[in-house]
């Protein structure tokens, strides 16, 4: 049998290996715990300032809260736009078990359309899941009522109730007060870059049209903020502190909601506008574009089928014919062309001329007619106008010159934009040799001067430029602004914005002035005026111009035929007037497309509206300064 030996250790040497290597091990265990502590000292201590904020980040967020939009009132205190509370059903997915199942329950009992379900799903993939994503948003009382009473089948899903934009008046005020609509990437960026996002933080909706988008920056008011503690994952758990936001400011507008229902009732199918002016302020009365739309579309998000339907319509709704319509002026201008012909010493009161039907130049085979073939005979400056006599204005013109006309009629606003609170607004077209050199690069010809001096050739205006050239020409040179905004209610009283005026056109012998506007009163109480069938019998004393604008050109030895022209092609008929004429109170404009002459179309569509407005003052007078006999006021 084999001996095992056994190897005597060295106990020695063993315990200073040992004590080698525990000091060793104590040594970095020392280490650590200084670099530990020290980093805690520089956590706890050197930085504890800087990581409490980040902290109070995580726990604690500001959220904005958008402000209530202002309110807008027309001059009466009717009211154009509201807040309207609307319901919108939303769910929250996470407490959703279910949620194909409980989106085909809702389709059945709500009748949600595929698009509505597409469009949840998308918005679904944006936000987290335990935030609350819209469905339908708006929801009608039938459908609250139907969710309501099913209510406990559908957890995670609920009505929410939010303020929106709505315009109780529809298609009658549009293109004046214009709409708000879903704040887009371009909105976004013109934020931006005004330095005005933050303020739009929670705001869905923006100004996108008329005075809802010129006086944007008052009605939208000033965005409010809540601080909010929230958990780990993003839940607001306990609100910690609310700033209130301060709503838009209320406007009041100087135009009268109810001419704009009697202009929209009056004007019926036919295509055109009609504006209406305060003729001592320059306030806008009445702004109406015909056919209209409903705004109201807008502010939720129009289909687009129907936008399609409006953007391809012939009839273009989407045009705001009072600011963005450009007309031939045809006659409406003559008054204004006898005075730039007295005022510059080219005609005077005893001026006559005889009109046998045909202007011929020497040596020039053209033959302007005039309207009526066989002309007026004998006519001075205001005969010319009252009859709208075309042969004297020809001449008028040939005199005065394409310079002189084009200076005298820019001074009453042709060819630049009237000032109007309304970005959408056209300058018209005063012509000059200039401006035809620069467009077709041809010469200025003396037939070109003979068209303008009856409103015709090159030159546009629109019918808001009409109307404020005639509460020029009835304020004797006062160059007012219109303006569609007349202040703002501040505790239940309107607060006026100061008038906006240009300087004014000097005058050179305020006779003249008088001539033209007596030869305007003439135009309907004479009985020659051609304005005269239209405004018998009226109570007030009203004062105009008739005007009938050719949209294509006759052949010179060809006759006028409606019937026989397409109706694009036909003549538009043109009106502008004022009343009463000792001290004038409001001036209207008429532009209607392809209805025909202006005394027959337009002057009688003036007249309805003129006749609303004194009886509508008349109506007010008896109410605020009661007759002593009381059957008086109940007649």
């Amino acid at each position: 049998m084999a001996i095992k030996r056994v190897t005597i250790k060295d106990h020695s040497a063993e315990a200073n290996l040992f004590a080698r290597r525990s000091f060793i091990a104590m040594l970095l265990v020392c280490v650590m715990m200084i670099l530990i502590i020290s980093n805690l000292y520089y956590l706890q201590v050197s930085k504890f300032d800087d990581y409490q904020t980040r902290s109070n980040g995580n726990r604690i967020k500001v959220l904005p809260v958008a402000p209530n939009r202002g309110l807008i009132y027309d001059r009466n205190g009717i009211l154009l736009a509201e807040n309207r509370p609307v319901f919108s059903l939303e769910l929250i997915p996470e407490e959703i078990d279910d949620l194909d199942s409980t989106l085909a329950e809702l389709t059945t009992l709500l009748n949600i359309e595929e698009d509505e379900i597409a469009d949840f799903k998308t918005n679904m993939q944006r936000v987290r899941r335990f935030k609350p994503v819209s469905l339908r948003n708006r929801l009608s009382n039938t459908d609250v009522a139907l969710f309501s009473a099913s209510q406990h089948k559908f957890p995670g899903v609920s009505i929410e109730a939010r303020l929106a934009r709505h315009y109780p008046f529809g298609s009658a005020l549009t293109h004046a007060l214009g709409y708000v609509a879903r704040i887009n990437k371009k909105d976004l960026q013109k934020l931006n870059e005004a330095g005005q996002e933050a303020n739009y933080a929670a705001t869905h909706d923006i100004g996108k049209l008329g005075i809802e988008k010129y006086h944007e920056e008052l009605l939208h008011g000033e965005v409010g903020y809540q601080e909010v503690e929230i958990n780990s994952k993003g839940r607001i758990i306990r609100t910690l502190n609310f700033q209130p936001p301060k709503p838009g400011k209320d406007l009041v507008l100087n135009l009268d909601v109810k001419m704009q229902l009697e202009i929209q009732s009056v004007l019926a199918d036919t295509r055109g506008s009609v504006v209406a002016l305060d003729a001592k302020t320059g306030g806008v009365l009445a702004l109406y574009s015909n056919p209209s739309y409903d705004p109201n579309y807008f502010v939720h998000g129009i289909s687009s089928k129907r936008y399609s339907k409006l953007l391809q319509s012939t009839d273009r709704p989407l045009i705001n014919r009072a600011t963005q319509g450009q007309y031939p002026p045809a006659s409406t201008v003559k008054p204004h062309l006898a005075l730039a012909g007295l005022e510059e010493g080219v005609i005077d009161s005893e001026t006559r001329l005889f009109d046998n039907g045909r202007y011929q130049l020497k040596n020039v085979s053209h033959v302007w007619r005039d309207w009526i073939p066989w002309g007026h005979g004998w006519v001075d400056v205001k005969k010319s106008v009252e009859v709208s006599c075309d042969f004297f204005f020809y001449d008028l013109a040939y005199h005065l010159g394409i310079d002189r006309i084009n200076e005298s009629m820019t001074e009453f606003g042709f060819g630049d934009y009237t000032g109007i609170d309304i970005y959408e607004e056209s300058d018209g077209n005063m012509p000059s040799r200039g401006w035809k050199k620069a467009r077709y690069n041809e010469p200025w010809y003396i037939g070109d001067t003979i068209s303008v001096g009856i409103g015709q050739s090159y030159w546009t205006a629109t019918p808001l430029q009409l109307a404020k050239s005639i509460n020029t020409l009835i304020n004797k040179g006062r160059r007012i602004v219109p303006q569609v905004l007349r202040g703002q209610m501040i505790n239940g009283e309107t607060v006026l914005d100061p008038l906006k005026e240009l300087q004014p056109i000097p005058v050179k012998n305020i006779e003249n002035w008088n001539l033209v506007l007596s030869s305007m009163y003439g135009v309907i109480h004479e009985p020659h005026g051609t304005a005269r069938a239209a405004f018998v019998d009226v109570a007030y004393s009203p004062a105009g111009k008739t005007g009938t604008a050719q949209v294509v050109s006759i052949a010179q030895d060809a006759k006028y035929d409606a019937e026989k022209l397409a109706e694009k092609h036909r003549d538009n008929a043109m009106y502008v007037g004022f009343a009463p004429f000792d001290d004038p109170q409001i001036s209207v404009a008429v532009a209607l497309e392809n209805a025909g002459g202006g005394s027959s179309q337009a002057a009688p569509i003036a007249r309805k509206v003129m006749d609303f407005y004194f009886k509508d003052k008349q109506l007010e007078l008896v109410k605020t300064n009661p007759d002593d006999n009381p059957t008086h006021i109940q007649q």
